[in-house]
């Protein structure tokens, strides 16, 4: 039997050709309708009546089809190949037309015109999203939520509208509940014709709740809320983690153990998706299955649990996407409905497009349509395979190990676009995460149940979950550290291009690969160790390179940067956001002592890491700026100092600091200024010399304070003599565009390091940042891209290596 199975084929592709001309239609409907998204109408009833005149041409009955059909009375090839591409004609006309039509729907009660003239409004709106906070210069934070427009008053008229904008306000926009309804005032803003969001509503005063949320609304919050109180006692990662695997919410997840996620392509853990939403489905068939259900009512019941997962996760187009693509994915697991899924899918993508048009250009919608296709097209064929090579009794585990495999691979090319590299180990830390989704998923679903009875159960349900949960995000936080993990690729559409022709070539000749391999063993298993040789960063066993002088190190969205200051002792300028990851750079740099720890502002990207600096090292002294703001950064460093007995002292420009082989002269700050952000403009500004290399850290400074600098430097001979001789520059406030061109010219090196985290929320670094630096000749390196860079000197030059 064993032997039988062994000889079976295991077909890659489906095998009716048939299902892939049903979803071709679709996708050609749907790149059309990417292309069109931005254009008025005019250019939409062209792209219309020009597909409608196409289908009605070529699927016209009578002479065509005489023509069509050869002397034996059967179609003709022509004939036959002509469907596909009316059908696809066909659903151009319906996107084009529901595009009008949301258009239309949208737009209505005169929102276009007075966003074009910036009116100031009165709105009744709906909160349809949650509160998310953004930087903002100053103190003060700022908040975005997205909303819809029901009833719009301005300049003496009032109409109804059901315009999404996007609310942007002071704290105060936070805080009517999700889906009630609020009046709010405001200043219109238009958007691009492409954006989701009709116009950008800026919110003045406070807005006023005139409706409660509703029974669906109340029921998913309350669920929602039970969950979040349920692991209010939990270790961090799973208190963070567990919400963004069930509903979502990842306002909770440590940022390392988020950067990690990232860094091994598991981020799709902790956004509602088809994952989601097929373990819940699969739950529920499964236990119809052991208690013996009635197949009739097994649908119905895995409907009824797909709904309540929906008003959990809250019934936002997300959410309804994920829970389509789900309920596809769980038909292509299927057997007997196999066949279906392909068809299927292409339904749901058009279906989708008609609800809501602006998902034509969405990555995320990308992203979910391409998983689901990998999971109908290769979970079986390659599970099969995998199957027929364990042991017997593991056979059923290969579907399961398919699974992440066939969507990473799916996936792969829009992930490219979005981060510009390809994670190599995001395929094992996908398996190794794997069994452990769909307990913690279910225990999470479960609390959130519970809570609405018995918050005591809620909160033993929720520990069972936290053991699989904390399992995903070690497993995220070990293979995150794999030197190599990630591998730089082209960016943009070339690179997208060219990883799906890569894997296109190895899904259709991997058969023939195999058996090359087993034709040629030697041959095979010597070509694999050169191009391991290749492809190993020779970094894991050189770094640190030696003679390092400068090391910035990739600390994620924030500073740490290490001056030497002789063998196994250094400098270490700002601490980053987070503990481990100081450390560690300290440690791959062999620091044993610091001299000293400046800390140029009081900011969390900067003092967080703080008690990483003093793991297993010492700790002579904490120099910071005189500015103690925000206050709770301050406290927090002098509560550190204290409990590490270390003395604490202020640095103000002028001041001159020898240790060792370094020698630093502060530059700024010599005033508090008061525009702009405060705490950034008081940054510590020094200029460095340690061994030949000469370098200029700038802090956080914002344009006021920069451009303070510049005056000082040109009213001061020896700062601008030294301006004239750095070879590095770490720019300021991690690649903000509020800098002052002028300094970036007068201080100009070889070499411009910008200390920035992979994907921040902040949009670091700017376009214009970046293309100011290599304007004015400096070689850019980003910590994001390049990991640690340090600034080498050897042989009479200084040369910069980077860890990646």
């Amino acid at each position: 039997m064993t032997a039988e199975r062994r000889r079976s084929p295991a077909p890659s592709l489906p095998a009716d050709p048939s299902d892939l001309r049903l979803l071709a239609p679709a996708v050609g409907a749907w790149v059309v309708a990417a292309a069109t998204l931005g254009a008025g109408p005019g250019m939409r009833w062209c792209v219309l009546g020009a597909a409608l005149v196409g289908a009605a041409g070529l699927g016209w009955p009578g002479a065509s089809r005489r023509r069509a059909r050869g002397r034996s009375g059967r179609p003709a090839r022509l004939e036959v190949a002509r469907w596909p591409v009316v059908l696809t004609l066909v659903l151009v006309v319906l996107l084009q037309a529901a595009a009008l039509a949301q258009t239309a729907l949208r737009e209505r009660g005169d929102v276009v015109p007075l966003a074009a003239a910036r009116a100031s409004v009165v709105a009744e709106v709906v909160l349809t999203g949650d509160p998310v906070a953004i930087p903002a210069r100053g103190d003060e934070p700022r908040v975005v939520r997205t909303a819809t427009i029901q009833v719009l008053s301005a300049r003496g008229r009032t109409e109804a509208a059901s315009a999404p904008v996007l609310l942007v306000g002071g704290p105060a926009v936070a805080a009517p509940p999700w889906r009630s309804t609020a009046v709010v005032r405001g200043r219109l803003a238009a958007t691009d014709r492409a954006d989701d969001r009709v116009a950008v509503l800026t919110v003045t005063g406070t807005p006023r709740v005139v409706e409660a949320p509703g029974a669906v609304a109340n029921g998913a919050e309350h669920l929602r809320s039970g969950l979040r109180t349920a692991l209010d006692d939990a270790p961090a990662d799973a208190r963070g983690l567990l919400p963004g695997l069930v509903i979502g919410d990842t306002s909770r997840t440590p940022q390392d153990l988020t950067d990690a996620m990232l860094a091994t392509g598991m981020t799709h853990l902790t956004a509602v998706s088809g994952s989601n939403v097929a373990v819940v489905v699969g739950l529920v068939l499964g236990l119809c299955v052991v208690l013996g259900v009635p197949r009739r009512l097994r649908p119905v019941l895995a409907g009824l649990a797909l709904a309540g997962f929906v008003v959990l996760a809250r019934p936002e187009p997300s959410v309804v996407r994920a829970a389509a693509m789900g309920a596809i994915g769980l038909i292509g697991l299927s057997r007997s409905r196999r066949a279906a899924g392909l068809p299927v899918l292409g339904g749901a993508v058009v279906a989708v497009l008609v609800i809501d048009p602006w998902l034509a250009r969405s990555y995320g919608f990308a992203l979910s349509t391409l998983a689901t296709l990998g999971l109908l097209l290769f979970t079986r064929p390659w599970g099969d395979a995998v199957g027929r090579r364990l042991p017997s009794r593991l056979a059923p585990l290969g579907p399961a190990l398919a699974v992440p495999v066939a969507a990473q691979v799916m996936t792969a090319p829009v992930v490219v676009l979005l981060q510009g590299s390809v994670s190599v180990i995001g395929v094992v830390a996908n398996l190794l995460a794997a069994p452990f989704v769909a307990p913690a998923t279910v225990c999470g679903v479960a609390a959130a149940v519970v809570s609405l009875v018995w918050g005591r159960g809620a909160e033993l349900v929720a520990w069972a979950g936290v053991v699989p949960t904390t399992a995903i995000a070690r497993v995220a936080r070990v293979v995150a550290e794999v030197p190599g993990g990630t591998m730089p690729w082209p960016d943009g559409a070339p690179g997208a291009a060219l990883l799906a022709l890569l894997f296109l070539a190895l899904v259709l000749s991997g058969r023939a690969l195999a058996g090359a391999v087993r034709a040629h063993p030697a041959v095979s298993y010597a070509a694999l160790a050169l191009a391991a040789a290749l492809l190993l960063p020779t970094r894991v066993v050189t770094w640190p390179p030696d003679g390092w002088r400068v090391v910035v190190c990739d600390v994620g969205q924030g500073d740490a940067i290490v001056l030497r200051s002789g063998a196994g002792h250094a400098v270490l300028v700002d601490a980053g956001p987070d503990p481990p990851l100081v450390d560690g750079c300290l440690d791959r740099l062999a620091i044993r002592t610091l001299d000293a720890v400046v800390l140029t502002h009081f900011h969390a990207d900067h003092v967080d890491g703080l008690a990483g600096a003093f793991q297993g090292r010492t700790v002579r002294q904490l120099l910071t700026t005189p500015v103690r703001e925000p206050e709770a950064g301050a406290a927090a460093v002098d509560r550190v100092a204290r409990e590490h007995h270390v003395p604490v002292s202020t640095l103000r420009a002028g001041d001159a600091l020898t240790l060792g082989e370094l020698h630093a002269v502060v530059w700024s700050p010599w005033r508090r200024i008061g525009d702009g952000s405060v705490p950034n403009n008081a940054s510590v500004v020094l200029a460095v010399r340690t061994g030949d290399v000469d370098a200029l850290l700038l802090g956080d400074v914002e344009r006021e304070a920069a451009h303070d600098l510049l005056l000082r430097l040109r009213r001061d001979p020896a700062m601008a003599a030294a301006a004239r001789g750095f070879e590095l520059v770490k720019t300021p406030h991690h690649g903000s565009s509020n800098l002052d061109d002028e300094l970036m010219a007068a201080v100009r090196a070889p070499v411009g390091v910008i200390s920035v985290g992979a994907d921040n929320d902040y949009g670091h670094p700017a376009p214009a940042h970046v293309a100011l630096l290599r304007r004015l000749g400096y070689a850019v390196y980003r910590t994001d891209q390049r990991g640690d860079v340090a600034v080498v000197e050897g042989g009479g030059a200084t040369r910069v290596v980077t860890a990646r």
